[in-house]
């Protein structure tokens, strides 16, 4: 895959006057062409949907490879490339109770291993992919899972705040939070691509990363509903409950336009089984009737990150100062 050098000058003028403009970052302006014909171009280049992208990226990559290992991404994965020339600076990391997960099972630390590995890889391949384009990373705060946990509802007997590195349980809770909406957020943006970034292979690029968040997904989610079986039942393991709690939050979240998963509420929850090969399944986050998985907006996923269903929000929740990306400020 080429990188996008060719048209960063392009990209990063562009995002220069869009930046105040950022109300209208996802919609289209109006011209005539030459032949009088209205014409729309987008506000947006492939350069700022990669960079959208590597943001969640971002994220993702801090929480597994502290869960994993404890530290974050390395200096050479987070700062502005070499001949960037773009505005937007490089974050710190609030770590909040993030620390290794301890007392994990060989399996399970080498699950941690492999994802929090991907998510590396993830960012280093936006990064390549984007040369002198890729936006450093954001400021963001992993302490906002305690505030998230508690606006869902969940309550630990045993902490004052609920904690995802606390046990390999409470990590299951947290990595459900971000898988979903990665998996929603690739498949929303991929439409965005330009036709130029799918003969240069992006649209291919996105389709395989969202097969990986799509396989998380699919892990974190058996293995929570494997573990409340094992246990008995769901109320034995409130793992389950929680996850079901964040879902319910997250789907109150994503505001913005009427179609699924805004109005999923229980279609993404993971208690209720199908009651033969006729039903539509409730674990697995799709559509009920084309049992096509669902796609957020950026908007959407902005709102979610955020933890604010506001629009015009521009920052909060895992990212104190906003995403690194054209899209920050939420338009609907």
């Amino acid at each position: 895959m080429r990188t996008l050098d060719s048209l960063v000058d392009k990209a990063l003028s562009r995002r220069t006057f869009l930046a105040g403009a950022g109300a209208a970052a996802a919609a289209a302006v109006t011209g005539c062409s030459s032949q009088g014909v209205t014409t729309t171009t987008p506000l947006y280049t492939d350069a700022d949907i990669l960079n959208y992208a590597l943001n969640l990226e971002y994220l993702e990559a801090e929480f597994y490879l502290r869960a994993a290992t404890g530290a974050g991404l390395a200096s050479a994965d987070t700062a502005a490339p070499t001949g960037y020339t773009g505005s937007y600076t490089l974050g710190p990391v609030t770590p909040g109770l993030a620390a290794q997960v301890a007392n994990l099972t060989t399996a399970q630390q080498q699950i941690l291993n492999e994802i929090a590995y991907e998510e590396q890889q993830h960012v280093r391949f936006l990064r390549a992919a984007l040369g002198k384009a890729a936006n450093p990373r954001p400021a963001i705060d992993l302490s906002f899972f305690g505030p998230l946990a508690t606006a869902a509802g969940i309550t630990t007997s045993t902490a004052p705040a609920f904690n995802p590195f606390a046990s390999f349980d409470a990590f299951l809770v947290g990595a459900f939070i971000f898988e979903d909406v990665g998996v929603t957020a690739y498949a929303g943006a991929a439409p965005m691509i330009s036709s130029a970034g799918v003969t240069a292979g992006y649209l291919t690029a996105a389709g395989g990363i969202l097969a990986v968040e799509a396989y998380h997904a699919a892990y974190i989610r058996t293995t929570l509903t494997a573990r409340a079986i094992a246990a008995g039942n769901a109320s034995a393991y409130p793992y389950l409950g929680y996850a079901n709690q964040i879902e319910s939050l997250r789907a109150s979240l994503t505001v913005g336009n009427a179609a699924q998963p805004s109005t999923a509420g229980a279609v993404e929850t993971l208690l209720t089984l199908p009651s033969g090969p006729t039903s539509p399944s409730a674990i697995v986050p799709a559509d009920q009737t084309t049992a096509i998985g669902f796609a957020r907006t950026i908007n959407q996923v902005h709102h979610i990150v955020y933890g604010s269903g506001t629009i015009g929000t521009k920052s909060g929740g895992f990212f104190p100062n906003g995403t690194n990306s054209l899209f920050a400020t939420t338009t609907a």
